[in-house]
Order: structure tokens, then sequence, then C-alpha cells
């Protein structure tokens, strides 16, 4: 992999040593916000919803990078433990873990992460290494959802109930996280070339 680039989140917002930690909180905060929303946008799949949880993720990772994408999930997922209702149900709380969810919900984590390791690398910023990251984000993600539902109600029955029904929305919202992502890039160029012009 290349050597470390900036983020798109440290080139629209850069670290100064004075407000890094207020920058960090604000981000995690505005990421775990961000995957609240997208709980809340939903179309009922039992047992598991359809939601834009996935493509938030993956705009997160992507912009945020490996550490604060992390962070930004976990304050989402704490939130959710503590019972406030941030998730795509109508409970929270320890009992959601263990629920249908509750390997989707370990997945974040862990795409966020990796889709921000790959960002860090420079990967979000072409079209097709961006792609490749983002649909290995959204794998993690069914490996961990499908491996906890699996367990739960069965293989077949996590299979046609936790996979199939996405596989098709999960091509969309890939696609349309990794075109977020890169006029976000040429947003954020346009506007350093604007700066330089003054």
């Amino acid at each position: 992999m290349r050597s470390m680039q900036p983020t798109l989140a440290a080139t629209l917002w850069p670290q100064a040593d004075a407000t890094r930690v207020a920058r960090l909180v604000a981000l995690a905060i505005g990421g775990a916000l961000l995957l609240t929303i997208s709980a809340k946008i939903q179309v009922r799949f039992p047992p598991v919803p359809m939601t834009l949880q996935t493509l938030a993720v993956l705009v997160l990772g992507a912009a945020y990078g490996a550490r604060l994408a992390a962070a930004a999930v976990a304050v989402y997922l704490i939130e959710g433990l503590a019972g406030l209702p941030v998730f795509a149900g109508a409970i929270a709380g320890p009992a959601y873990f263990i629920g249908h969810t509750g390997g989707y919900l370990i997945g974040f984590l862990v795409a966020a992460y990796v889709v921000g390791l790959f960002a860090e690398r420079g990967w979000d910023r072409s079209p097709g290494r961006l792609l490749i990251a983002m649909t290995a984000g959204h794998l993690l993600v069914f490996v961990f959802g499908y491996a906890w539902l699996a367990a739960l109600i069965g293989p077949m029955r996590a299979y046609i109930g936790g996979v199939e029904p996405f596989l098709a929305e999960t091509v969309v919202k890939t696609l349309l996280a990794a075109a977020l992502i890169l006029a976000s890039w040429r947003a954020a160029a346009a506007l350093r070339r604007g700066a330089q012009g003054r």
C-alpha cells in the first residue's frame, strides 16, 4: 500500500494543536449522528431492516480514516448500548446487541476501520481503488452480520433473511458512497484553488 495520505476530513478541517481534541470530539459525534439518521431511513425486512447505515459507514471510513471512523462508530454503539434510540429498531440497550442485527453492528466498526486504512493510503482518490475498498467494507459487514445471524437462526435462514435481500442495494450503496467521496474530493480541490486564487 502507499504511504499515509491526508484524509478528506483532515483536508477540509486541518488539525491544529490548539483545537485537536475539540475537532476529534466534534467529528466523532457528527459521525455518530450521521449513523443515527441513516438508521432511521429504512425499509422493514425481517429479521434485518434495510437502512442507509452501511452507506454511512463506508463514507465515514473513507472521509475520516481508520481511527477516527472507528471512534465515530464506537460512539454510536456506546450510545445504543446506553439505551439511546439510535438504532434501526424501536429499542436499544444491551439486549439489542444480542439480537438479529448484533453482528452487523460489530461489522460496522470493523468495516469503518478497514475502509479508513485504505483511505489513509490514498485509495479514496482513485475510483477503482475506492470501489475495491468499499466493497471490502461491505463484505466485512456481511461476514460479521451473517455469522452472528446464522448462529441465531441457522445458516440458510440467515442467508435468506440477512444477505440475499440486500445484495442489489449493496451494489447501489457502494457506488453511491464512492460517488459522494469522489465528489467531495473534487469540491475540496476547487475550494483550495479558489483560496489560492484570492
